[in-house]
């Protein structure tokens, strides 16, 4: 039979599944991934030691299952954006990568914002400006490690990064590259002005070529194959920003669905095919794999990562049982308030996580509820403004982890006011990434036909307006916390 394989770069794991031409998973290997911390606010990854794992995880794969590696017709990749994975000028790893939710070039952003940046580059770019951004870490790298800045040869993110370490070639893949800030969003280009305003003009000559998501960028090399087991010659595909993964996989093809993906980041997506004017709030636009298509969306490093920290804490690995605390409680029934910034915030820069209103008769399950609500409320504030700009969306699809928890999506559903639906996909990254592959091989003539031929079943959760009014009034608790944070790192920097 012929497969395709899915690989699926996160911010804690990295995943390969195998599937047949009707989506079928055959089966999914995984592997954690660790974040380096070596100071506050930084957060890295090892390049050698992705490759590596990245390498283990497709042998892993394809000895479980006995796949010939001939019986692979191509591979896609899809990856946690932004961040910055640099090489050096021999196309060797220059230090650790950056990931996107690094938060060393804070003072930066924040100089750009007081001197109007982001306003003078939203219109050409359609992006915001974030401490993750690769042009943040890119400036950060060329003020505080010049000498490491003279020597990069290659800028990538990690889906290109893990791309040139299966084929040799080098290239930047495009629905990602176009969310950097260094590429002119109506002229599908990079434009060296963009750089230039930035402060690093010098960095255009190492910026690979753009590739589509299912272009083919080069093929398994002989190193490669030696390592993972797979065939050498086999097609990679350019693959994709893993919120596009998500949101094919989820299913949306027009404006009356979005996507919520719960992991690392909390992400609400919408589908469009054109740039509409007239907000007060600049979406962030990006392009899609489908061409003449954007993809929308809001996010923040505030999701379901708050919950693993909590857990790793704590030494609990059993999430029924913490399904179980939560549903025994009555809903929206405690006091407490949780803040879930521990990776980033949407409320503002430099907020820190808290729980508020923390008793001595509070319990473990106390704390995770308010977790739960915590992301919930969080996530609403990217939905509430995600429903300006897609007024016509009537149904919210959820993706990640936590879409496995009843109780979780139960509370979302309640608290949005909106159906949830979940699409029954195991891994929702490594299947977009093998549906660029599909496309990229001739499986499918594009995208569109392919969700259309490997549609998930989905299943629904109707909100309880009962308690979708207790929601509301912890709801408005919470943003009373948020802005009482705001106020205090406001007065922080004061008398800083």
């Amino acid at each position: 039979m012929d497969y395709w394989l899915g690989l699926d770069c996160g911010g804690t794991f990295i995943k390969a599944g195998l599937y047949d031409r009707h989506g079928t998973e055959l089966g999914i290997a995984r592997r954690t991934l660790d974040i380096i911390a070596p100071q506050p606010g930084w957060a890295e990854r090892d390049m050698p030691a992705l490759w590596h794992t990245a390498a283990e995880v497709i042998r892993e794969l394809l000895a479980r299952y006995d796949i010939a590696a001939a019986g692979i017709q191509a591979i896609g990749i899809s990856a946690q954006g932004k961040g910055a994975f640099l090489l050096d000028p021999q196309g060797q790893p220059l230090g650790n990568a950056m990931l996107s939710s690094d938060q060393r070039a804070l003072a930066q952003v924040q100089e750009w914002q007081k001197q109007g940046v982001p306003q003078t580059l939203y219109p050409q770019t359609r992006q915001t400006l974030w401490t993750g951004h690769p042009v943040s870490l890119l400036r950060w790298v060329r003020q505080h490690q010049p000498e490491r800045y003279r020597r990069i040869g290659s800028v990538l993110m990690a889906h290109d990064y893990l791309r040139y370490c299966l084929t040799g070639e080098l290239a930047c893949e495009e629905t990602n590259i176009s969310e950097s800030n260094l590429y002119q969003m109506n002229d599908e280009r990079y434009d060296p002005a963009l750089a230039q305003l930035l402060g690093i003009g010098d960095i255009m000559p190492v910026l690979p070529p753009i590739v589509g998501s299912a272009e083919i960028a080069g093929r398994v090399n002989a190193a490669a194959a030696e390592a993972t087991g797979l065939l050498s010659g086999t097609p990679v595909v350019g693959g994709l920003f893993d919120v596009v993964s998500t949101a094919l996989c989820a299913g949306l093809q027009d404006e009356t669905r979005l996507n919520a993906v719960m992991g690392t980041w909390s992400v609400t997506s919408g589908i469009t095919d054109s740039i509409t004017e007239g907000f007060d709030h600049p979406f962030v636009y990006g392009r899609h794999a489908e061409a003449g298509k954007y993809i929308v969306h809001e996010a923040s490093p505030t999701s379901a990562a708050n919950l693993e920290w909590f857990c790793r804490q704590w030494g609990i690995s059993d999430y029924a049982q913490l399904n179980d605390w939560v549903a025994a409680l009555p809903k929206a029934g405690s006091s407490l308030l949780f803040a879930p910034f521990l990776y980033g915030s949407n409320a503002g820069l430099g907020l820190s996580a808290s729980f508020h209103g923390l008793q001595a008769f509070h319990q473990r399950e106390h704390l995770v509820q308010a977790i739960y609500e915590g992301v919930v409320f969080c996530h609403m504030t990217h939905l509430n403004r995600m429903r300006q700009r897609f007024p016509a969306a009537k149904a919210l699809r959820v993706t990640g982890g936590p879409a496995k928890s009843a109780p979780w999506m139960q509370m979302f559903a309640d608290v949005s006011g909106l159906p949830v639906e979940l699409p029954q996909v195991e891994e929702t990254g490594c299947l977009g990434a093998a549906m660029a592959a599909m496309v990229g091989s001739g499986a499918f003539r594009d995208f569109t036909a392919a969700q259309l031929a490997l549609a998930p079943h989905i299943e629904r959760v109707l909100p309880d307006t009962a308690a979708g009014e207790n929601y509301g009034k912890k709801h408005q608790r919470y943003q009373a916390l948020i802005a009482a944070l705001q106020g205090l790192q406001s007065g922080h920097q004061e008398v800083l």
